[in-house]
């Protein structure tokens, strides 16, 4: 018989499989670790390219080429991890990831940091949408709300802590030292996934119905429910593209002091984590889930349009708070919805769409809404970004029929 990915050193193998509290606490583990370790580099390869030469345009396409290869490859590596199997592609993509860290020490032009970066995206979302079907997997139908509260919750403190830990490491020892620390960490994330990790039951159970790969991305595609889970998440990403990116820029221009604005952003995820893991527990004593996404889309929706019209730092503030709760609301929710509607064989597939719609939204806000904001001002294009996430609203509506 087929061994599954792991299975001769697997802690587990041979063993009655672990509740669904310890393999949620190892995928919350690893993937606190993995985005911890992937975060400390973000904040550093811009000032490292300015280093090697690069000039602000270059930074830019820098970036750009992580997130357009990790949006694009979302769908398709989220339908081979329905094939391969969910522990066999995360280690390959924790893998990938530890190599670039390692690369990026080594990196000698503004072009060799495109090009780890390129890598870079794919291992990240090799990793990414095979985590969130992992979690599916593992959870009951009435937990998966407050599994997915602990699971983003673990995500975006690791997103939250990577930056600090990497600008500190950067300015106490060098460029150099953040990319071998991230690269050790992963490394070590490799040997806890391989060796701690529990394979998945559900997928033990399916291995031999995988549909072919046409019929199989042709059920997805045709999931209206499914569509109208991917079309909200872009619009609340498009609001948090709005918010990472032009937020700085707007609060200088009110007068606000460069040390504020990082606050704003704290107070952002502070309440972004906070609420996740209450919401994901009301998220399963809910009849209707959709409403909870609806509840969440208005606030985010809210809290755009009260930037533009912010001037003051008791403003700003408020309306990040706002964002922070309404984003883990919607999101808590969705990625619920998303387990439920999916057919459990083609997971993977499904929450790499949700990944993409991630990263496209931010991506479209970066790139489309500082001519906007240039030709009519910051109150028009923050209001226009709240009503484009409320139309993501309608669609959302319009393509779910009935909860499954």
């Amino acid at each position: 018989m087929k061994r599954s990915f792991g299975a001769s050193f697997n802690v587990w193998a041979g063993r009655p499989t672990p509740s669904f509290a310890v393999s949620l606490f190892l995928a919350c583990t690893l993937t606190f670790g993995f985005y911890t370790a992937s975060y400390m580099r973000i904040p550093v390869v811009p000032l490292y390219a300015k280093s090697l030469g690069a000039d602000t345009a270059t930074v830019g396409w820098i970036n750009s080429v992580f997130f357009l290869t990790a949006g694009c490859l979302s769908l398709p590596v989220g339908l081979l991890s329905d094939r391969w199997g969910r522990k066999r592609l995360a280690f390959w993509g924790v893998l990938v990831v530890s190599l670039t860290s390692f690369a990026l020490a080594w990196a000698q032009t503004p072009g060799h940091l495109m090009a780890i970066y390129f890598f870079f995206g794919i291992g990240l979302s090799a990793y990414g949408p095979t985590m969130m079907s992992y979690v599916a997997d593992i959870s009951p139908l009435t937990h998966l709300g407050r599994s997915y509260g602990w699971y983003t919750t673990s995500l975006y403190v690791g997103m939250s802590v990577g930056p600090a830990i990497g600008a500190w490491i950067a300015e106490r020892f060098g460029f150099q030292d953040v990319f071998v620390a991230s690269g050790v960490i992963m490394a070590g994330l490799l040997f806890v996934l391989a060796l701690f990790l529990p394979p998945p039951p559900s997928l033990e159970l399916k291995a031999g119905e995988k549909p072919p790969l046409g019929h199989a991305a042709g059920e997805v595609l045709r999931c209206r429910p499914l569509w109208g889970c991917w079309l909200v998440t872009l619009g609340l990403c498009f609001g948090l593209g709005m918010f990472v990116t032009f937020i700085p820029l707007h609060a200088r221009q009110s007068s606000i002091p460069i040390a504020s604005i990082g606050l704003i952003f704290m107070v952002q995820g502070i309440s972004n984590a906070l609420f996740r893991i209450p919401f994901g527990h009301w998220s399963d004593r809910t009849a209707d889930r959709r409403r909870l996404v609806a509840l969440g889309t208005v606030g985010t929706a809210t809290a755009m349009a009260g930037f533009g019209a912010s001037g003051l730092l008791w403003h700003f503030l408020l309306c990040a708070a706002l964002l922070g709760a309404g984003l883990a609301l919607a999101f808590t929710s969705i990625g619920a919805l998303i387990a439920v509607v999916a057919d459990p064989r083609l997971r993977g597939l499904a929450m790499g769409g949700y990944n993409t719609s991630i990263y496209f939204g931010i991506m479209a806000a970066s790139a489309a809404m500082g001519t906007v904001i240039v030709s009519k001002g910051y109150f028009f294009a923050f209001a226009a970004s709240g009503g484009l996430t409320v139309v993501s609203l309608v669609l959302f509506a319009a393509f779910m029929r009935s909860p499954r």
